[in-house]
């Protein structure tokens, strides 16, 4: 801080003993500075994707600082969203726990076949059935219900194929060709129709300990947004929910964003662009607004000139003729310095200030008579 400067404004004649009962007019430089700080926790962890503001700027509350990195959740199949039994704010793996899943996709392929080659027409090329290949279905019972179908996995003489084209009767039978013309030398195999499970969606992060080898299924992820409707078709790839790492305090989803609390000036952000943060960290500092006053150093000799409770006047050191009414609040009773001037004592001032005044702003303060 600037070193104060007093200046005496009574006759050099007089001296400060002979001032008797009246005070002394005094004019004194000092500082805005803020005597508290406002500290903001992070409500919840995660990557800082952007900082929204930077170091000395105003803000108002509510304000954008901080933008965590959320961990998107896409759809792995095309389908109908069936049941969403989340919302955001909610810990993902309570809901995992309590229906199974945050959500689920009813997909597209409706049933499925588990078939067997015992079945199949007897050659080499029929044996062997390949994951990815087209086969072609038709029902035991009703050779008009017929279908198409992709094979999903083999496992010895076991296939599975889920089925998308076409409609079939859970539970029903239904013979397994390589070609459309259901050709009986291309046949690969019989087996049961079954409707398809619905397709559990969650914000699941698995993580391996590597002293143990064992797999942390726990994701510890809470909602921040459900990007779908309740019955609503979704595509493969489609968002469907974002999350961050930790949990709401009392299940209130504050966003992505980490706020102001308060109008104030932005003190310091410790975390930058691609940093992590953790749950009740301080993400952000702030001057509020309430905490600017004015310092200043009074010499020893002048402490009866300026004391608790005076009124004073104060003007920016850039334009002293727009004055604001200040009362010291406090004149240290512990020397904050000693040096060839002699000893000094932080005086601190309140005052209210209008947009033109900064943290660091030099003023001029004189006494009111």
């Amino acid at each position: 801080m600037k070193k104060a400067v007093l200046k005496i404004l009574i006759p050099a004649a007089l001296s400060l003993a002979a001032a008797g009962a009246m005070a002394d007019a005094i004019s004194v430089e000092g500082r805005v500075i803020a005597d508290t700080q406002a500290q903001v926790y992070a409500p919840i962890g995660g990557m800082v994707s952007e900082v929204r503001v930077k170091e000395g700027q105003a803000v108002r509350e509510g304000d954008a600082l901080l933008s965590l990195q959320t961990t998107k959740v896409y759809a792995e199949a095309d389908g109908t969203i069936r049941g969403i039994f989340a919302q955001p704010g909610d810990a993902a793996d309570t809901v995992k726990d309590r229906y199974g899943a945050v959500m689920y996709i009813e997909t597209d392929s409706l049933y499925t076949i588990s078939a067997s080659t015992e079945y199949a027409y007897s050659s080499t090329e029929t044996k062997t059935i390949h994951v990815g290949e087209t086969v072609y279905l038709r029902a035991s019972g009703n050779q008009k219900r017929t279908g198409v179908g992709r094979v999903t996995a083999v496992s010895g003489t076991k296939f599975t194929a889920e089925i998308t084209e076409g409609e079939f009767i859970t539970g029903e039978k239904a013979y397994v060709f390589r070609d459309a013309d259901y050709t009986r030398t291309l046949k690969l195999g019989y087996g049961e129709v079954t409707r398809t499970a619905a397709l559990a969606v969650n914000a699941q992060v698995s993580t391996q300990n590597s002293a143990s080898g064992s797999t942390n299924t726990k994701s510890n992820q809470s909602i921040v947004r459900i990007a779908v409707t309740d019955g609503q078709k979704v595509k493969r790839g489609d968002l469907l929910m974002e999350t961050l790492t930790g949990d709401f305090d009392g299940l209130y989803m504050s966003g992505a964003d980490i706020t102001a609390p308060c109008d104030g000036t932005v003190a310091s952000l410790p975390y930058g662009q691609g940093t992590t943060l953790t749950k009740n960290t301080v993400a952000a500092t702030l001057y509020t607004k309430e905490s600017m006053c004015v310092s200043t150093e009074i010499p020893e000799e002048n402490l009866r000139d300026l004391r608790e409770g005076d009124e004073v006047s104060i003007a920016l050191s850039t334009d002293e003729t727009h004055r604001y009414p200040g009362v010291v609040r406090m004149v240290s009773g512990v020397a904050s310095a000693d040096t060839a001037n002699g000893v000094t004592f932080t005086a601190l001032i309140d005052f209210t200030p209008d947009e033109a005044v900064r943290y660091g702003s030099s003023v001029l303060v004189e006494t009111v008579e």
